[in-house]
């Protein structure tokens, strides 16, 4: 029973990382921190005698490149707010009874699934409307809107594929036993099954969020005015060369910062609630 309990919960690791959480250590953030003083060390020695000093204009210009951030912050919530909703219904239905139910579903997940996120992205850029009317006024649907939506629809795929796993993982004894007490399979579900899929699910949910989180500047290409896009504003705004390493490596030091607590978490939490 533990065999098959391990085998049905292996989908529900593989599609994101292997079944490990992102491999980021310690280490890893002191090696960031030496090469941006490293490269702002080297960008000082190349700049001009008059120049003002490169520490002190990535100081100047972090206000701005915090908003930037801000957005991707709240890009990589909602994008993971609406794929997580749409995804458990999406799981949800590729375990159901009704065969067409559960090809459809399928069908979805595995298209959204392996689809480039940046194609999506440009798939709704493109072809949502710039505004959407909601009964005499007139709403406008901003770049970063549209470009959320396209975030979380590869988000709904994994997820989906995470209830999935998670609900096959559950020994089919358990099944079972609801059965002969009466339980309707609805009433499976919400009672038995779902309350231990939640802590099966929510070591990967969170790597998955990391992953959306660090695969946001993707929105940079399609036009949203975010830490990336900024960033490159910055560069042209200074017209100065040596910049262009340390103000990259400063973006990256802030995803990283962002994003290492939430990888010590999901190794914590995968660790706790191991399927023995």
């Amino acid at each position: 029973m533990a065999r098959e309990a391990r085998a049905a919960l292996s989908p529900l690791r593989m599609p994101l990382t292997g079944g490990q959480a992102l491999p980021l250590a310690p280490r890893h953030g002191v090696m960031l921190a030496v090469f941006l003083a490293m490269s702002a060390g080297v960008a000082q020695a190349q700049a001009a005698p008059a120049a003002p000093s490169i520490i002190l204009t990535m100081l100047k210009w972090t206000p701005l490149l915090a908003q930037g951030f801000a957005l991707n912050i709240a890009m990589s919530f909602l994008a993971m707010a609406i794929g997580t909703v749409f995804g458990f219904a999406l799981g949800l239905g590729q375990i159901s009874l009704l065969a067409p139910l559960r090809a459809g579903a399928r069908l979805i997940t595995q298209f959204f699934r392996n689809s480039p996120w940046l194609v999506l992205l440009f798939y709704c850029m493109l072809l949502l409307p710039f505004e959407v009317r909601i009964g005499n006024s007139i709403v406008a649907l901003p770049g970063w809107a549209k470009a959320t939506f396209g975030l979380a629809l590869p988000v709904m795929a994994n997820v989906a594929e995470l209830v999935r796993g998670a609900v096959q993982s559950i020994p089919s004894a358990q099944w079972e036993a609801a059965e002969s007490l009466a339980f309707t399979r609805l009433a499976t579900l919400r009672m038995i099954i779902l309350p231990q899929c939640i802590k099966r699910m929510t070591p990967p949910w969170m790597n998955l969020y990391a992953i959306l989180t660090v695969a946001t500047p993707l929105t940079s290409i399609v036009g949203v005015s975010e830490a990336m896009t900024l960033t490159g504003d910055i560069l042209s705004s200074e017209g100065r060369t040596e910049l262009l390493v340390p103000m990259y490596l400063y973006l990256l030091m802030l995803f990283f910062v962002y994003c290492y607590p939430i990888a010590r978490a999901t190794a914590a939490l995968e660790r706790r609630f191991a399927v023995r």
